[in-house]
C-alpha cells in the first residue's frame, strides 16, 4: 500500500505538533496523529519509528522553533537585555507551544542521539553566546545557562500547572525572579574581568 498523497514527514510532524501543543505531549499517539492526517496508523511507519521516534521529531522541531524564536528575541541586543529577552521568548514559547516544550525532556546524551543533542544543544550555544560576550569564562558558561533554564523551567512549569493560587501579579513574580537570575549573571560577569 503505497503513500496517501500528500502526507509527508514534514506534515506527520505538523500534525503531531498540532495536538501536543493543543492537547499536552501525551496526547500526540500515533493513533491521534494518523487520525489527524486521515491515515491508518501503520502508515505512519513509512515516515518514522513508532512513538519515540514521533517524539523525537518533536524535540528536534521544536529545538529549531526555539532557536528561531530566542533569534528574533535578541536582535541586536547584548548582555543582560539579550538575557531578559530570551527569558521573555522562552516564556512565550512554553505557553504556544506547550507539548514541544515537554518535548524537551529527557534531554539526550551526545553518544545516544547526535542528531536530536545537536537540535537541542543550539538554543543552549546561542545563550552561551551572549554569556560569552559578557566575559563570562566558558568554564562557567554551562552552570548559569543551567540555572537560568532551571529557574525558568520551573516557574512556566508552575504557572502552567496553575501552580500559583495567590491574587498577585504573575507576570511582576516573572520578571522579579528574571531579575535575580540576571543580577547573580552580572556579578559572575563583574567577578570574571
Amino acid at each position: 500500500m503505497g503513500r496517501k498523497a500528500g502526507i509527508t514527514l514534514e506534515s506527520v510532524v505538523e500534525a503531531a505538533t498540532a495536538i501536543a501543543d493543543r492537547d499536552g505531549l501525551d496526547a500526540a499517539t500515533l493513533t491521534a496523529v494518523a487520525d489527524e492526517l486521515g491515515i491508518k496508523t501503520p502508515s505512519l511507519y513509512n515516515h518514522l519509528e513508532g512513538l519515540s521516534g514521533l517524539r523525537r521529531l518533536l524535540a528536534i522541531h521544536g529545538s529549531q522553533l526555539l532557536l528561531k524564536t530566542f533569534e528574533e528575541a535578541i536582535g541586536d541586543l547584548e548582555g543582560t537585555e539579550a538575557l531578559r529577552s530570551i527569558a521573555q521568548a522562552d516564556r512565550q514559547f512554553a505557553r504556544e507551544h506547550r507539548g514541544l516544550y515537554d518535548s524537551f525532556l529527557p534531554a539526550p546524551k551526545p553518544d545516544e542521539d547526535t542528531e536530536l543533542y545537536e537540535a537541542m544543544a543550539e538554543p543552549v550555544f546561542l545563550v552561551a553566546h551572549v554569556l560569552l560576550d559578557m566575559g563570562i569564562p566558558q568554564s562557567e558558561a554551562i552552570h548559569l545557562i543551567r540555572a537560568l533554564r532551571a529557574l525558568l523551567h520551573g516557574f512556566l512549569d508552575l504557572e502552567a500547572r496553575e501552580g500559583f493560587g495567590m491574587p498577585v501579579g504573575i507576570d511582576a513574580s516573572f520578571d522579579v525572579a528574571v531579575e535575580l537570575i540576571i543580577g547573580g549573571i552580572e556579578a559572575a560577569a563583574a567577578s570574571s574581568r
